[in-house]
């Protein structure tokens, strides 16, 4: 497969790698509403995130949208969207690696971008989501009148660049009937059964077609025998056909002369529509209405390229369902996690230096208050729940590849199970097994996790601490167990009779 080559790509490469694992920290008086939430709204770089979220989300995130940078040489308020090419290349690399780690494997990724970065883009992606898993290019038409300063085109619209964690698994929710849809249902039979479309009776004709399609069919007001065209068949039986009589399911046109028969198709039946690939903006919203939602939301100089929240509710739509876990890392004024909120979803939003405070964090309040603007109306939004607001604290491992002091049992817990498994840490509650992976168990012994923080009591391993551990959960007489600990005083054949792996804290615990 063709990959794509900068200047400085081997650093890119091993950027998410070498990036240290932080502490995230709550912020209470930022965080707002019921305190029972998972979502999330973190201030800091987003790769420092990132990094932060993988041992506690990886594979957990149904849907990710991120609308970074255009590169398009401009100097916005917010951002600083002047990168040189090469420098942009390497900033969006290692995010996207950690991004495609919290993708669940029924999980999508979709992004905005206009042509400058777009064609790049989708080749880097190929590298990292794999050329197989690409689901499409959507266009969203932006703007509701042309430029007419352009030198060349008026650029009219954004690509959203779609990719699968597993093109094999995912599949796209599809969409209910939209208002310009709905119009071509009418009921001009007065047809107690209410709104209708009709639709073709006829299909084409192949050599594997059955005999009993072709048959005639009478005209009810004529006697006529109406037969199907030479390259078409009736696409039913002649027995369903009588039931389709008997039942007033047969359109014969308004004069109810017509010879070609058509089926009643009504409203209360239609299926989901499926999403097709140019959205417009009568259907999902545009820049002007966009920076109208930021106008209303804030007082001072909204974000120069916001999204509408329809075309973020159409995103949504497509890729997830209620409860479903929501991840933008280039949040800017707070579009996905507003709709999100509103939509029922679970949400997680990075958003760097004061924008998390002077934007994010206000909006998303104004959500919880029942905030009517952009979809609330559609969504029957009335408010309720609550966010809990995060910053980026210290790293867990120093320069040294130290594990630092202070670090709490549960961020500990969780670094050394992704670090063991490559999985996020599922524990319902505290306890010193932290899980069974590939028919090994994992124990933790720190911090007084078993109540007793003296050296005999719980954080070092000895024969009392094993006997209360609790047993291996796939094989209590002699599983095989991983257990992390200050230090051990059971001697290296009975940890081998135990079937006991013994890793000490912190030298045994990985920094990366």
């Amino acid at each position: 497969m063709p990959i794509l080559n900068w200047l400085n790509k081997e650093q890119a490469l091993t950027t998410a790698r070498d990036c240290p694992y932080r502490l995230v920290e709550l912020v209470p008086e930022l965080s707002y509403g019921e305190s029972d939430t998972d979502n999330m709204l973190i201030q800091g770089d987003n790769l420092d995130a990132l990094k932060s979220l993988i041992p506690t989300h990886s594979g957990k995130v149904k849907c990710i949208f991120i609308d970074p940078p255009y590169n398009t040489k401009s100097a916005f308020e917010h951002y600083d969207d002047n990168l040189e090419h090469s420098k942009w290349l390497s900033m969006i690399y290692p995010r996207l690696e950690l991004l495609q780690q919290l993708l669940s494997e029924d999980g999508s990724i979709w992004i905005t971008l206009d042509d400058n970065e777009a064609h790049y883009f989708k080749v880097i992606c190929d590298e990292i989501f794999g050329r197989a898993n690409f689901i499409g290019n959507i266009i969203w038409q932006k703007r509701t009148s042309p430029a007419n300063d352009a030198i060349y085109f008026s650029k009219d619209h954004d690509n959203i660049i779609v990719y699968a964690k597993n093109k094999t698994i995912w599949r796209p929710y599809r969409l209910p009937l939209n208002e310009a849809q709905a119009k071509n249902y009418k009921n001009p039979d007065n047809d107690e059964r209410g709104l209708w479309n009709s639709a073709a009776y006829t299909c084409a004709k192949s050599s594997t077609e059955r005999p009993n399609l072709y048959y005639p069919i009478i005209q009810p007001n004529t006697g006529e025998e109406i037969w199907p065209k030479k390259t078409r068949v009736w696409a039913y039986g002649q027995e369903t056909h009588e039931k389709h009589c008997e039942n007033n399911m047969i359109y014969w046109g308004k004069d109810g002369l017509s010879k070609s028969p058509r089926i009643k198709k009504f409203i209360e039946d239609a299926k989901p529509v499926v999403p097709r690939s140019i959205w417009m903006n009568s259907e999902v919203g545009h820049n002007q209405e966009a920076r109208k939602e930021a106008l209303n939301l804030f007082s001072d100089t909204p974000f120069s390229t916001p999204k509408p929240e329809s075309l973020m509710q159409r995103i949504l739509q497509v890729a997830t369902q209620p409860k479903d876990l929501i991840l933008d890392s280039f949040l800017g004024s707070g579009t996905t996690v507003a709709v999100a909120h509103k939509m029922n979803r679970r949400y997680i939003g990075i958003e760097l230096d004061e924008n998390a405070v002077t934007h994010c964090q206000p909006r998303l309040k104004k959500v919880v208050d029942g905030e009517q603007g952009g979809i609330s109306e559609d969504v029957n939004w009335t408010g309720g729940s609550g966010f809990k607001f995060y910053r980026l604290g210290e790293v867990i491992f120093n320069e040294n590849g130290s594990l630092r002091e202070g670090i709490s049992f549960d961020s500990l817990a969780a670094h050394i199970w992704y670090g063991d498994t490559r999985q996020a840490l599922q524990q319902s509650a505290r306890s010193p097994l932290l899980g069974v992976h590939n028919g090994v168990a994992y124990y933790l012994l720190y911090n007084g996790i078993l109540g007793d923080k003296r050296p005999n009591g719980g954080n070092v391993l000895t024969s009392k601490v094993l006997s209360i551990l609790p047993p291996h959960p796939e094989d209590p007489n002699n599983g095989k167990k991983v257990i992390y600990g200050e230090t051990s005083r059971m001697g290296d054949a009975r940890l081998k009779s135990e079937n006991i792996i013994f890793k000490q804290i912190p030298y045994d615990v990985k920094g990366r």
